[in-house]
C-alpha cells in the first residue's frame, strides 16, 4: 500500500516544557489544584506551543459544507437545499458561527466540499467541491476512494492555512443536511454498535423519524460495515466529515491544537484518532451535544468535554462557545504571578 500524507507522523508535545509547566502551576499564587481543569489545559497548551506563555488569541475556524445522498431516504427534518442556503447565510454573516467568530475576533472561512448545486462566488467561501453531494449509501458506497482523498486534502489545506495564518487554535465546523445520519453510520461501523444506540433527532426528527433513520443506517451497515477508519469513512461518511478528519490530522502533524465541536466533528475526530492514535494529544473536545449518541462517543474516546449546554447546532458553534475557556486557561498559566514574584508566603 502506498504512503499518503496522512500517514506522516503527528508532532510530539514538548516533554521538557510539559514538566516545567507542571512545576510552574505548583508555584502560582493559588492553592494547588484550585483552578481545576483550567490548570490541566494551561499545562497542555504550554507543552503544545512550547512556551510557558501559551496564547489562544488567534483562532481559525473552518466550516466544511457538503450534501448527502441519503437524504433521499427521508432522514432529515430539513430539505437538502438548506445546505447551500446556509452557506450563503455564513457568507452574509447571519449564522451562529458567523456571530461568534466576529465576537471573538476569530478568522472564519467556509469550504464547500460538496453541495449538490455549485454555488456562485461568495465572500469567505472557498470552492473545493469533490462531488455533487455523496451517493446514497443505502445503494452503494457514499464516495469513491478518489473523492475520499480529495475531501481529506480539503481539510489538510485548511489546517495549513490556519498554521500559516499563525493560529493558536483550530476549530472545525460542518454544515450538511443529513450529516448526523452519515456520522452515526461511521461511528457505528467503527465502534461495532447498532444504529439504534447512536441515532438521534438531528435537526428535529420525531420518535418515528428517529426509528426510520436507524433502520436506514442498519441497511447501510449490513452492506458496508468496516472497522477500518478510512474504509468506513469512504463507504458511509460525508465529504465534510472527511474534510474535518483531514484537518485534525494535519493539525496534529503541524502542532496546531484543535478544538473539536459536536457530534459530527467528534465522529471525524474518532476516524482521525483511529488512523493516528498519537493525534489524541492535540485535540480538545468542546462540549457534549444534545444528540443522544455524543456521550457514548466521548466515552469511547475516553475524553471529557469542556461544556455540557444542550447544544446541537453544529457549524463549530459549540467550539466557539467553549473557546474562551481555553483562552482563560492560557492567560492564567502565562500571566499569574508565582509566590516568589508576588512575595506571598506559601506556608
Amino acid at each position: 500500500m502506498s504512503h499518503h500524507w496522512f500517514d506522516d507522523p503527528v508532532s510530539d508535545l514538548d516533554d521538557v516544557v510539559l514538566a516545567a509547566a507542571r512545576g510552574r502551576q505548583s508555584q502560582l499564587t493559588k492553592p494547588p489544584g484550585s483552578l481545576g481543569r483550567l490548570e490541566d489545559f494551561g499545562v497542555v497548551l504550554a507543552a503544545m506551543q512550547g512556551t510557558q506563555q501559551p496564547r489562544v488569541d488567534h483562532v481559525w475556524i473552518t466550516v466544511f459544507a457538503g450534501d448527502h445522498g441519503v437524504t433521499a431516504e427521508g432522514v432529515s427534518a430539513f430539505p437538502q437545499v438548506v445546505t447551500a442556503e446556509m452557506v450563503r447565510n455564513f457568507a452574509r454573516g447571519g449564522a451562529a458561527i458567523s456571530v461568534l467568530a466576529r465576537e471573538w475576533n476569530a478568522r472564519l472561512e467556509v469550504v464547500n466540499v460538496g453541495t449538490v448545486q455549485p454555488l456562485e462566488d461568495l465572500p469567505g467561501v472557498l470552492d473545493a467541491r469533490v462531488g455533487s453531494g455523496t451517493a446514497n449509501f443505502v445503494h452503494g458506497p457514499a464516495m469513491t476512494v478518489a473523492q475520499l482523498h480529495d475531501a481529506l486534502i480539503a481539510g489538510r489545506d485548511a489546517a495549513e492555512r490556519a498554521a500559516i495564518g499563525g493560529a493558536h487554535l483550530f476549530v472545525g465546523g460542518e454544515m450538511g443536511i443529513g450529516n448526523t445520519t452519515s456520522a452515526v453510520a461511521v461511528a457505528c461501523s467503527l465502534l461495532g454498535l447498532p444504529a439504534a444506540q447512536l441515532a438521534g433527532p438531528g435537526t428535529g426528527l420525531d420518535a418515528v423519524g428517529v426509528v426510520r433513520k436507524a433502520l436506514v443506517i442498519e441497511r447501510a451497515l449490513a452492506q458496508h460495515r468496516s472497522d477500518q477508519p478510512l474504509v468506513a469513512l469512504q463507504r458511509l461518511g460525508g465529504f465534510e466529515i472527511a474534510a474535518l478528519a483531514g484537518a485534525y490530522l494535519r493539525c496534529g502533524q503541524l502542532g496546531v491544537p484543535a478544538l473539536v465541536d459536536g457530534f459530527i466533528a467528534t465522529v471525524a475526530a474518532l476516524v482521525a484518532v483511529r488512523l493516528q492514535p498519537q493525534l489524541a494529544a492535540w485535540l480538545f473536545y468542546a462540549h457534549c451535544s444534545a444528540e443522544p449518541g455524543h456521550r457514548r462517543l466521548l466515552d469511547a474516546l475516553d475524553v471529557k468535554p469542556l461544556l455540557d449546554m444542550g447544544m446541537r447546532l453544529g457549524e463549530g458553534s459549540g467550539a466557539a462557545v467553549a473557546m474562551p475557556i481555553l483562552r482563560a486557561a492560557a492567560a492564567l498559566h502565562a500571566r499569574m504571578a508565582t509566590f516568589t514574584e508576588a512575595g506571598v508566603s506559601q506556608t
